[in-house]
C-alpha cells in the first residue's frame, strides 16, 4: 500500500532531497487555479456566487448563510454533556498556551531623550475557516479563535460549510463551540468561495472583509488564501495534513501505523510518511499499516492517500540523513520515534511530537498546542497559528531636541550619500531657529559645526540671517 524510496547508499545534496521528497504537486497546481476563480467569482458576484457554490459543491440551496442566533443556542443545548467538556478543556489549554506567545511591550533608551517603544497591536477583524467536508472540526473552532481572542482581536466572523444532511446548517458540534467561545457571526459556506468571502466582504449578508484570514482546510482553501494575499493577511497555508515520522530499530511500528493512519483519516490527499534507517522497521510498518487501514471507518479514504504520490517509507543509511531529509521535507507534524531524539536538530516542521506518548492526535486536540499549521513545504519559512499570527508589531518613535542634536550629523551625511538632501534638510529645519547648521568638510570627510552665528531671544546659539540657509554639502 505504501510504495518505497530506498536512498540507502546514496549521497544527496539538499537540493536533491528536495526533489525526491514525496509531493502531490500536481494537485495542488490544479487546487490554485480552480481556487482563483471561484475567490474572483465571489468578488464579483458576492451571495449569488455563494449559493451556486453551495448547490455545486456541498448539495444545498436555499439555507441561510448567515447563521441565525437560535441555530447557535440549539445546538448549545443538544451538545453531548461528554464532548462539552472536552471542548471546554481545549479551550482552556490552548488559552493558556497562547497567553504565552504574547510579547511583553518593551522600551528601548537609547541615549537620554531618545527612545523607541515596541508595541503589539492586535488587527480588528479576523475571519476563521472551520472545514466541515469528510469530518467535522469542532477542534478547529478553538484552534482559530482562542489565539485570536487572546491577541486582543475585537470581531471575529466564523466559516464553515452547510451540511446537507443538516438542512444547509453548519454542523451543530461547531455551532456549540462556536457558542461557547462567544462568537456569534458565523456563516455557513465552504471552500475557497468562503475565503473569497472574508476577503472582499458580501453586503447582502453583512459580512464586511476582516483584516486576516486563518484556519485549515483542503488544498484548494489553502490555495484560496495564496489568491487573497495582499489584500488581507493569511496564516500559513494549512492545506491537506502531512505527516512525517523519523524512527530507528527502537521504534513501536504499532504505534507509528496507527499514527500513520490517523492522519490519512482526513483526506485522499493527506500525506503519510516514515523515513528510516532500518529496513526491519519499514518492513514491519508497511505490514501493520495495510492491516489497520482496512479496518478503519474510512478505509478507503485512508488507503487513497496512502497509494497516493505524497505518502512513502523512506529508508536511509542512518538517522543523520534521515533528519537531513526531514529538514527538507519541512512536514507539518513530525513524530520522532529515536534512542535519541534530538529535537532540537530538527528545524523545519510545523510541531514536533517528541516520543511514543506524544501522537500527533495530542496535537490535534488537547495539548494545548494549535494544530493550524503549515503545509507543502512552507514549515521551512512560515509558522504555525498562534497568538502572533493576529499581532502587528509597531514601533512608536520618540526624540527630543536633544536626542535629535546628537545625532543630526550622522543623518545629514547618511542622507547626502544616499543623494536624499531633504531628508537631512528636515532635520536641519529644526534647528535653522536657533542653532547653526553645519557643513561637510571636504578634505577631512568629517561634519563641522558653523560657529558663526548669533544667540536669537532664547539665549540659543546659530541663528542665521539668512533663515533658509541649511549649507549642506
Amino acid at each position: 500500500m505504501l510504495r518505497t524510496i530506498d536512498l540507502r547508499g546514496r549521497t544527496l545534496t539538499p537540493t536533491e532531497l528536495l526533489a525526491v521528497v514525496p509531493r502531490a504537486t500536481a494537485a495542488r497546481a490544479e487546487a490554485l487555479t480552480t481556487a482563483t476563480t471561484i475567490v474572483h467569482d465571489v468578488a464579483a458576484r458576492g451571495e449569488a456566487a455563494l449559493r451556486e457554490q453551495a448547490e455545486r459543491f456541498d448539495g444545498v440551496r436555499g439555507h441561510d448563510i448567515r447563521v441565525p442566533a437560535a441555530h447557535l443556542d440549539e445546538a448549545v443545548a443538544r451538545l453531548e454533556p461528554a464532548v462539552r467538556t472536552a471542548i471546554e478543556h481545549a479551550i482552556e489549554r490552548v488559552r493558556l498556551a497562547s497567553a504565552a506567545q504574547v510579547p511583553s511591550p518593551v522600551v528601548t533608551d537609547l541615549a537620554p531623550g531618545a527612545r523607541v517603544r515596541q508595541r503589539w497591536q492586535p488587527v480588528r477583524r479576523v475571519g476563521v475557516y472551520v472545514p466541515g467536508g469528510k469530518a467535522v472540526y469542532p477542534s478547529s473552532v478553538v484552534m482559530n479563535v482562542v489565539p485570536a481572542q487572546v491577541a486582543g482581536v475585537s470581531e471575529v466572523a466564523l466559516a464553515s460549510p452547510p451540511q446537507r444532511e443538516s438542512g444547509g446548517r453548519v454542523h451543530p458540534v461547531i455551532l456549540a463551540a462556536a457558542r461557547l467561545l462567544g462568537v456569534d457571526e458565523v456563516y455557513a459556506m465552504g471552500g475557497a468561495g468562503a475565503i473569497g468571502a472574508f476577503a472582499y466582504g458580501a453586503d447582502s449578508l453583512g459580512l464586511e472583509p476582516v483584516d486576516v484570514v486563518t484556519g485549515p482546510g483542503n488544498n484548494f482553501v489553502a490555495a484560496a488564501k495564496r489568491a487573497v494575499a495582499g489584500l488581507v493577511g493569511t496564516d500559513s497555508e494549512a492545506g491537506a495534513t502531512e505527516i512525517l515520522v523519523v524512527a530507528d530499530d527502537s521504534a513501536d511500528p504499532v504505534l507509528i501505523a496507527a499514527d500513520l493512519i490517523s492522519q490519512a483519516e482526513h483526506d485522499e490527499q493527506a500525506a503519510a510518511v516514515l523515513v528510516t534507517d532500518s529496513a526491519t522497521l519499514a518492513d514491519a510498518v508497511a505490514a501493520h499499516t495495510a492491516g489497520r487501514a482496512v479496518q478503519t471507518l474510512h478505509a478507503e479514504r485512508v488507503a487513497a492517500a496512502l497509494r497516493g504520490p505524497q505518502s512513502a517509507i523512506v529508508l536511509v543509511d542512518d538517522i543523520a540523513v534521515a533528519t537531513a531529509f526531514s529538514n527538507a521535507y519541512a512536514p507539518e507534524h513530525l513524530e520522532l520515534h529515536l534512542a535519541d531524539p534530538r529535537p532540537d536538530d530538527y528545524v523545519h516542521a510545523g510541531a514536533v511530537f517528541v516520543g511514543p506518548d506524544s501522537p500527533v492526535s495530542l496535537g490535534d486536540y488537547l495539548a494545548g498546542s494549535n494544530h493550524v499549521l503549515p503545509t507543502g513545504g512552507q514549515a521551512r519559512y512560515s509558522a504555525g497559528l498562534s497568538a502572533s499570527t493576529f499581532l502587528r508589531p509597531q514601533q512608536v518613535i520618540e526624540y527630543d531636541r536633544a536626542a535629535l542634536r546628537a545625532v543630526r550629523r550622522d543623518i545629514v551625511a547618511l542622507a547626502d550619500a544616499e543623494h536624499l538632501p531633504a531628508h537631512g534638510e528636515a532635520v536641519q529645519a529644526r534647528f535653522e531657529l536657533g542653532e547653526a547648521p553645519f557643513e561637510l568638510d571636504d578634505d577631512r570627510g568629517e561634519l563641522d559645526d558653523d560657529r558663526g552665528g548669533i544667540d536669537d531671544d532664547r539665549g540659543e546659539r546659530g541663528e542665521r540671517a539668512d533663515r533658509g540657509s541649511t549649507e549642506v554639502a
